[in-house]
């Protein structure tokens, strides 16, 4: 840790007491560190805006605020531009098999049907809006204006999100989370925790869903039980044509997040490997795609 990352922290006005530092590894867009305060723990995240990603520190915050009045995510003890400071969890960070036992996933899905219900009531400032085929025109002229290796692609891959957002068709309005890697949550033995909002915003719940299948590739008959629970009832064609539309979205918008993260991040992470996993399951997820609904 740089000694001016340390003076940062502590020079915090939330302490009472003389803190332990530590690093935590997993941030992709920030920098994390476990905070001891006397008999408190706590983590701080340190990040500024990020333009490239539409990363908007204030709306982290405010929506970090929000899910912890809910209670969806830990109490924030501090904020203030590029900062945020949140309860420590003690529990279980889950990996991918966590998310494909059947019992998680219905917890899971209850959780984020209750998530999008709930949020917008208790949410305070302007109102985002993540709609990722934007996103990825967003990344289209990120890629093109920084030169990228990947730019002989963009074509292509914006002509596919072209016609995926057509078939993800008309939508209903929720708040997502709009990042659901496993690593976002935390089990502490009797709740789950949902964690990192730099995404938050206003979204079609199937993005979410499908988001959360496809980081932890699930298959189609546990994908299509979170669907029945979370829709009270079997998905009819229309509504599993649009969903597999947006996981197919949602794994290229993973795919050229890390196209743009390898011209901009000073982050020390392999970000061209995770190009290369996120395309492969993108492409494959795809022609699955094409074959059931395009033949």
């Amino acid at each position: 840790m740089h000694n001016h990352t340390e003076n940062r922290i502590r020079a915090l006005p939330c302490w009472k007491h003389d803190i332990e530092i530590s690093v935590l590894s997993g941030g992709m867009t920030n920098m994390n560190y476990r905070i001891r305060d006397g008999d408190q723990c706590c983590v701080v995240r340190l990040g500024d805006d990020v333009p490239e990603h539409l990363i908007l520190r204030e709306n982290e915050g405010v929506s970090s605020e929000a899910a912890a009045r809910c209670g969806f995510s830990p109490d924030v003890l501090y904020r203030e531009p590029g900062i945020l400071v949140i309860r420590f969890v003690d529990g279980t960070v889950f990996r991918e098999e966590d998310i494909r036992d059947p019992e998680v996933l219905v917890r899971l899905t209850r959780l984020l049907k209750q998530f999008h219900r709930d949020m917008p009531r208790a949410l305070n400032g302007y109102p985002i809006l993540f709609w990722v085929f934007q996103v990825l025109r967003h990344y289209r002229n990120m890629l093109e204006q920084g030169n990228s290796p990947y730019r002989d692609q963009v074509p292509g891959l914006m002509g596919i999100a072209d016609r995926l957002e057509q078939d993800v068709g008309p939508v209903n309005l929720v708040f997502g989370h709009n990042d659901l890697l496993p690593a976002n949550f935390i089990d502490d033995g009797s709740k789950i925790w949902l964690i990192d909002f730099d995404y938050a915003g206003f979204n079609s719940p199937l993005f979410d869903l499908s988001n959360l299948a496809s980081n932890s590739q699930l298959d189609v008959e546990a994908e299509r039980r979170m669907l029945g629970l979370y829709f009270d009832g079997e998905p009819g064609d229309r509504l599993w044509k649009s969903y597999n539309a947006m996981k197919c979205a949602s794994l290229l918008r993973e795919t050229m997040w890390s196209m743009v993260s390898e011209i901009y991040s000073e982050l020390d992470f392999d970000y061209a490997g995770y190009t290369r996993e996120n395309d492969d399951r993108f492409r494959r997820a795809y022609q699955r795609y094409k074959q059931e609904f395009w033949s």
